[in-house]
This record gives C-alpha cells, sequence and structure tokens, in this order.
C-alpha cells in the first residue's frame, strides 16, 4: 500500500472538505491509500512513510495559514537537511473568503505553498485544464474553492469544486504510484 499524506489547516471547514474529498480521489486508486491530518498533528514520519503530499489551506491575508506554514518551519526543515522529501509527488490546494473574484489570493496562497515544495525537492503535480469540473475552481496549479460570496457570506465551497478536489487527489496518488522506487536524484 503508498500513502498520500494529506496534510492542511482549515477555518470554517472548507479546506477540510476539500482535503477528505482529495482523500476519497487517492483511495480511488488501487493500492493507494490517503492519511488525512490537520497540519499540526503531522510528524516526520509520516512525510517519510508516504509517497506522495497533498497540502491543503485556507488563505490567511494572500499567504498559506500559519499552522502549514509552522509545518514546513519545524517538520519539512529538518526533513529537507537529510534530502529526506526529494523525488516525492506533491501537490496543493486552497480555500478563500476574501475580496475579490479571484478567489481572494488563492493563486498567491498557492504559489507560497510551491516555492516551499520545490525547496524540498518534491516534483510538483499541476491540475489540468481538462480536468472535469476545471472551470469551478481550477488554476494551472491546483483546485482552489471560493468560500464565500462577494459581500464576504462565509457559504462553503461548491460541490463541483469538491469533485474537481477529488480528481486532483486521484492526479497525486497516480503520479506517486508511478513516481514511487525511481531514485530520480541519484547521481
Amino acid at each position: 500500500m503508498g500513502t498520500i499524506l494529506i496534510a492542511y489547516a482549515s477555518d470554517y471547514g472548507s479546506t477540510e472538505k476539500m482535503a477528505k474529498a482529495a482523500a476519497v480521489g487517492v483511495q480511488d486508486v488501487e493500492g493507494m491509500v490517503a492519511l488525512v491530518k490537520k497540519a499540526e498533528d503531522v510528524t516526520a514520519d509520516d512525510f517519510v512513510n508516504s509517497y506522495g503530499i497533498l497540502f491543503g489551506s485556507p488563505v490567511h491575508m494572500g499567504s498559506m495559514d500559519w499552522r502549514v506554514k509552522k509545518l514546513i518551519d519545524t517538520v519539512c526543515s529538518g526533513l529537507w537537511m537529510q534530502n529526506k522529501l526529494n523525488g516525492k509527488v506533491g501537490g496543493i490546494f486552497v480555500s478563500g473568503g476574501g475580496f475579490g473574484g479571484g478567489g481572494g489570493g488563492c493563486e498567491v496562497t498557492m504559489l507560497s505553498m510551491l516555492n516551499n515544495f520545490a525547496e524540498l525537492g518534491l516534483l510538483i503535480v499541476p491540475l489540468p485544464k481538462m480536468t472535469a469540473d476545471y472551470k469551478y475552481g481550477g488554476l494551472h496549479w491546483g483546485p482552489y474553492g471560493r468560500s464565500a460570496d462577494i459581500d464576504m457570506n462565509h457559504g462553503g465551497v461548491s460541490d463541483e469544486v469538491l469533485a474537481l478536489t477529488r480528481r486532483h487527489g486521484k492526479h497525486i496518488a497516480r503520479a506517486a504510484k508511478a513516481v514511487k522506487g525511481a531514485d530520480i536524484f541519484s547521481e
């Protein structure tokens, strides 16, 4: 069995719903299971024992949630020093409810997360535009859920976004399964 670690933080429940949807997609791939954990509960062993990593975060002032950043700074930094994450597959998803039609800072948040993934040596899996339901919450970086309307009334993410996130989880699992065992960074 291969494991995909899904680490997330959530304020109003939208990112948590997306994490659970991604887990369903991971488990749609034969031989793959999802380990879904809140960011503050993730351990170094969770990373080391996973084929791939999927991070989910709400948007906080145009950046990732502090709990996700703390996970990167405290747990991932030690693994980076030991080269423990090189060659693992990584992906992201976010939810945002702020002002603005572009998702309230979702794309900037995604880029800040992906910057850390690149530093860790992860192979980043994008979200292809031909993915079903892409038009409801897809960016080439991954799915995003618009969790509030233009007046900042929180209503949660749509069913289409959850379906898209499930498909992204499946993409991550398929890629991780294909890459597992390939020593792509050896000299």
